[in-house]
């Protein structure tokens, strides 16, 4: 398969999940707002339409919007997520129809281009390889959007990995220079550039945090206790009074259930804890002696092999993910037991690296030394800052062409609708 033939086969994939994950919401739920941080479903479907229009129509050949007010409508920066609930969209025939005109247009264009092309956008596809990876991005917050739907909107809920005897451990980093990031041409420019970062000795939780650990946490008034929150995380305590994560709740019996795309199970203790912001990750830290890593010493501790002094693309190898290393691609619609993908282990130990749940870390998103935007600046720039915390390693619901050690999420720290958790380091060696 040559490059052109596999870039037609990649767009086709991502707008097949798309459709798939919609399919069987109905029309009035699909066009309505269930909650003010995430947007209409109708709104996600025409968007991934209008930015493969304005990137690979538009850019590429100089033609004029299909239709101007699309290009306004489905603007993130012009219409924020609170005000989309209000506006007027398409509706799916309309949606699906304009989906289906830019996409020949696209393959249209495909044929013609020069994809050895010194311009930058062109060369290797890499401007196609952005619009794959935007979509499989806003397919993960479609579930998201999914999540707070009543069940039937997806396929039964498969079997769930089977777990393996395991004990808490922490695995060790030597102090040193690390390397950090990439040259390497992938689409997102918070990535880049490569630079080095000197970090003093650490160890790091070989498994994130579990749901049983965190529930002895809460069980010792983890929610209670205003010394394991920071200022700002006993401000949101007090504003919204939560007593677990986010989907958890009292059957009447009193253990703990949770509601999972709309099916109500009980909270495995063997599972990732998932749903919790980044200040109740950092209250579980403190309540365990323990801090949440940098940015910086979770990608070490997710990349780099000691014995031969360099850094890998995953923490397994280079050799992208198999079903064994890690629980990505959507396929479990939840995260795995902890210990359940020991091929999927860093070289210095730690496990489920990638996938599962996304960590917190305890950086604020900022550019690194000698950042340049790049194809466009809003992708990353307006939301550098102390605002925005950042995230790594994917999650169940990230498909593993954006799964990679140096992928860089974002976002506030009081979000819990994102499928999230974290694990913890101490410092120094033992």
């Amino acid at each position: 398969m040559d490059l052109k033939q596999r870039i037609a086969a990649d767009l086709q994939e991502a707008r097949q999940r798309t459709h798939q994950l919609l399919a069987t919401v109905d029309d009035e739920r699909l066009v309505t707002q269930h909650d003010p941080i995430l947007s209409p479903p109708i709104w996600d479907y025409g968007h991934v339409g209008v930015f493969e229009e304005l990137w690979l129509v538009q850019k590429l050949s100089g033609a004029r919007p299909m239709d101007e007010w699309l290009m306004n409508a489905y603007n993130p920066f012009d219409n924020p997520r609170p005000l989309r609930g209000r506006m007027k969209l398409m509706d799916r025939p309309q949606t699906l129809a304009y989906l289906d005109r830019v996409r020949g247009r696209v393959l249209d264009l495909l044929e013609e281009v020069d994809l050895a092309d010194s311009d930058p956008l062109l060369r290797n596809g890499f401007v196609y390889d952005l619009i794959v990876q935007h979509e499989h991005q806003h397919d993960e917050t479609i579930l998201q959007t999914l999540q707070l739907m009543p069940g039937g909107y997806l396929p039964a809920l498969p079997p769930g990995r089977s777990a393996r005897p395991v004990e808490d451990s922490m695995m060790e980093v030597r102090p040193g220079r690390y390397p950090i990031g990439t040259d390497a041409p992938e689409p997102y420019d918070n990535e880049h550039p490569r630079h080095e970062v000197e970090l003093g000795a650490f160890r790091i939780d070989r498994f994130p945090v579990s749901n049983g650990a965190y529930q002895r946490f809460m069980d010792d008034g983890g929610y209670s206790r205003s010394e394991l929150w920071s200022k700002d995380g006993w401000d949101w305590i007090e504003t919204f009074r939560p007593e677990a994560p986010e989907y958890w709740f009292r059957s009447p019996e009193g253990r703990w259930n949770t509601s999972r795309f709309g099916q109500i199970v009980p909270v495995d203790p063997a599972l990732p804890v998932m749903h919790v912001c980044y200040f109740e990750a950092d209250a579980y830290a403190r309540w365990a002696g323990k801090r949440l890593p940098t940015e910086f010493e979770w990608e070490v501790a997710a990349s780099w092999d000691p014995q031969r002094k360099r850094a890998r693309r995953y923490p397994w190898g280079d050799e992208p993910p198999r079903a064994d290393h890690a629980n990505l691609d959507q396929l479990m619609f939840g995260p795995a037991p902890v210990g359940a993908y020991p091929a999927g282990a860093s070289a210095i130990g730690s496990e489920q690296m990638l996938g599962d749940v996304w960590e917190w870390t305890s950086s604020n998103f900022l550019p690194y030394p000698g950042f340049v935007a790049f194809p466009y600046p809003e992708y990353s720039e307006p939301f550098f800052g102390a605002t925005f915390r950042v995230l790594r390693g994917g999650s169940w619901a990230t498909t593993p062409r954006v799964a990679r050690v140096t992928f860089r999420n974002w976002d506030s720290p009081i979000k819990r609708q994102i499928f999230a958790g974290f694990r913890c380091v101490i410092d120094g060696m033992e």
